[in-house]
């Protein structure tokens, strides 16, 4: 088997594409576990989220989509190679993007939803990218496509990343630097004529009443990764994709969580993996940490900032779930420890 092949195995196996017979008959979210969870009185609170009501465990593990530190396929690049102005007497006790560089609010500020599609790999890149252009250049319109990095990042080229099967950040990175990424709204966009991939792929709530604005699961399509075309999707955009493409100058890892924070405030966002267990679809609110549930797979986010509350310190991290999970589509959780995994894969680039 080749290389690749055998990298986007990997990738499939633990990128939530273990999906058993059962895990059709489970559901996500457990009402005895939100109870358990809620009388231990620990960092944060668990509830019900609009997302995964009713969702099964398989729902759940098909959002899943990257592979963790020290699992078969993983790929590191190399170490960060830039000089901060920051010492860490300097740092202050908390940060947020959204805040540090407010004209660019409307982009670090945007929350997604990567639908029924393993790309979380997708969304964690390239938004983080997407702030990091705003924050260097001031363009604070242009909003980059995951779309175009689920579909087009895939191979060698992308660290054998493979779509809705699932894929690293550190292999998009490596491509925005290689090949650039399209400009690419959400599945609202679709035909507005503002993008130039825009995402095909509609949000839903699983079995129950959606909210305004959204539509049940039981009315989508079971989505396949979408074809990579070298055109533009949305026939009403004015550019074309060759000249559309934005790239990044440097690819690297970040291995401190002194470094973390430098890079933050220097460049701003960056691009994190976490694994996930079952409480964690539970999160509402708080400083999340791993209390209760089996492990179910790799996920990527942005991490925007942190903070410290009630003498708990936490990093602030955007989600790819749409604004109906955790705390208006992001979530805290534990700063310092590595929890979950959380400063374990950290990689991010210069604009």
């Amino acid at each position: 088997m080749f290389k690749s092949a055998i990298v986007a195995t990997a990738i499939m196996q633990v990128a939530g594409s273990k999906i058993l017979d059962e895990d059709h008959k489970v559901r996500a979210i457990n009402p005895a576990m939100i109870e358990e969870i809620n009388t231990m009185k620990t960092t944060w609170k668990a509830a019900v989220p609009v997302k995964f009501a009713n969702a099964t465990v398989a729902d759940v593990k098909r959002l899943l989509g990257t592979v963790m530190k020290g699992e078969p396929g993983y790929y590191e690049p190399a170490m960060e190679k830039t000089k901060f102005k920051y010492s860490g007497s300097a740092i202050p006790d908390s940060f947020d993007v959204r805040t540090a560089w407010p004209a660019c609010a409307a982009i670090t500020g945007r929350i997604r939803d990567q639908s029924s599609c393993g790309s979380c790999w997708a969304f964690g890149s390239t938004e983080a990218f997407n702030d990091r252009h705003c924050i260097s250049t001031g363009d604070a319109t242009t909003v980059f496509s995951a779309e175009d990095t689920n579909s087009c990042c895939s191979g060698v080229s992308c660290s054998g990343s493979n779509g809705c099967n699932g894929g690293q950040p550190a292999g998009a990175w490596k491509w925005f630097t290689q090949t650039g990424v399209s400009s690419g709204g959400d599945y609202a966009d679709v035909d507005s004529g503002l993008t130039c991939k825009p995402y095909s792929m509609e949000s839903c709530a699983h079995h129950v009443d959606p909210p305004s604005g959204m539509v049940s699961c039981d009315d989508v399509p079971e989505y396949d990764t979408p074809k990579c075309t070298s055109s533009c999707s949305d026939s009403k955009y004015s550019g074309a994709y060759k000249t559309d493409k934005h790239k990044a100058s440097t690819s690297y890892s970040i291995r401190s969580v002194s470094s973390m924070q430098s890079e933050l405030m220097e460049l701003g966002t960056l691009s994190v993996a976490l694994s996930v267990y079952e409480d964690f679809e539970s999160y509402s609110s708080g400083v999340y940490q791993h209390v209760k549930g089996r492990y179910l797979g790799g996920h990527a986010v942005k991490l925007i900032g942190w903070g410290e509350e009630d003498g708990t310190p936490y990093w602030i991290c955007s989600n790819s779930w749409n604004a109906y999970w955790g705390e208006s589509g992001t979530f805290r959780i534990l700063r310092g420890s590595d929890e979950c995994g959380i400063e374990s894969s950290v990689v991010a680039g210069e604009v």
